[in-house]
């Protein structure tokens, strides 16, 4: 038997206030930035194409901030980045630092307690489990095929047998909490790069869910915000593909409703290079001192394939003719 329905089962996913009726959601899209520096053209071209698509369809836009890193996490820099997306006419419906909506609060940082109910749920299967791996220990077990940078965990603390009762509770050393990963492929469409599949156990491994110094993990985070929060869309870069998988894997367990995923080619710099909020020649503050905002969105719009030529244009200019079919499945867009 499919291993998510037997943990499905055992779980209690009756609550109306966490399953999710797709058919009757409006659209909703998100931009979630992560507040640990000025935002760089590569976040902008993200932002525009989010907030194109969601308005294509008639929905609402939100804006969270994904603060979720103490040590990197300012205050300011999120409202920097607020006022970059208003100066290019990129206004959110729902979210920012002023908590508009229902769904508040929109700082992850100040979401702890609900991650924790999550987290219970989850634990309620008995596959989840205590880690106490340091990256050191996961990297020194990497096969060589395994040397393009991820970190598949291999298992190390893994309990012989699944399902069990977590002993994290009288674990007296600083552990993670993992999730257990079934042999199993993910199947998803992306608007962007087509169907994937994905095998959980081979390219991805059991994933953190809390780290071991307390700090809530990115794939549990997202989901229980996207989730609670109603969107049926997310637009990222493709750096993030493989987490889609992870994420629709959550989704299931939970008895949510997973949203659709479109995954963007990353910008790179004339070098080949990722932009970054390190590469200061493409960062907001010097792009405002450039360019207007029109023909920022203009020159964005271009790279992603929605104008012919570059052309100063507002956002709302290019509602009526988005269409994620001009978005070629590249890898990059060397800018």
């Amino acid at each position: 038997m499919y291993l998510c329905a037997q943990i499905e089962l055992a779980m209690d996913i009756k609550d109306s206030d966490t399953v999710i009726a797709a058919a009757t959601q409006t659209p909703a899209g998100r931009f979630a930035p992560s507040p640990t520096g000025r935002m760089h053209l590569g976040n902008v071209f993200t932002a525009l194409l989010s907030w194109l698509s969601v308005r294509k369809a008639g929905g609402r836009w939100i804006l969270r901030i994904e603060d979720l890193d103490p040590q990197r996490s300012r205050e300011e820099y999120a409202r920097q980045i607020e006022d970059d997306l208003l100066w290019l006419g990129l206004e959110w419906d729902e979210g920012g630092l002023d908590d508009r909506g229902d769904a508040a609060p929109y700082r992850q940082s100040l979401r702890g307690e609900i991650y924790e109910t999550y987290l219970r749920r989850l634990e309620a299967t008995g596959y989840t489990y205590p880690c106490v791996c340091t990256r050191a220990d996961i990297m020194a077990t990497q096969a060589p095929h395994q040397s393009d940078g991820r970190v598949i965990y291999g298992g190390r603390c893994r309990p012989a047998k699944l399902p069990c009762v977590s002993p994290a509770e009288n674990l007296t050393v600083r552990h993670a909490v993992r999730l257990y990963v079934p042999e199993d492929e993910i199947c998803f469409s992306d608007r962007v790069y087509g169907q994937q599949r994905v095998s959980l156990a081979a390219e991805c491994g059991d994933f953190v869910l809390r780290r071991a110094d307390g700090a809530w993990a990115y794939q549990l985070a997202v989901v229980v915000d996207d989730a609670l929060m109603g969107v049926t869309e997310v637009v990222r870069g493709n750096d993030l593909l493989l987490s889609a998988a992870q994420q629709i894997y959550l989704y299931r367990l939970l008895g949510l409703q997973p949203p659709s995923y479109a995954h963007l080619p990353l910008l790179c710099n004339q070098a080949g290079q990722r932009l970054s909020k390190r590469d200061s020649s493409l960062s907001m503050d010097r792009l405002r001192e450039a360019y207007s905002p029109e023909r920022l969105v203009g020159y964005l719009a271009w790279l992603a394939g929605l104008l012919p030529e570059p052309h100063a244009c507002r956002p709302e200019d290019l509602i009526e003719a988005f269409d994620w079919n001009y978005i070629k499945p590249q890898s990059v867009i060397t800018v």
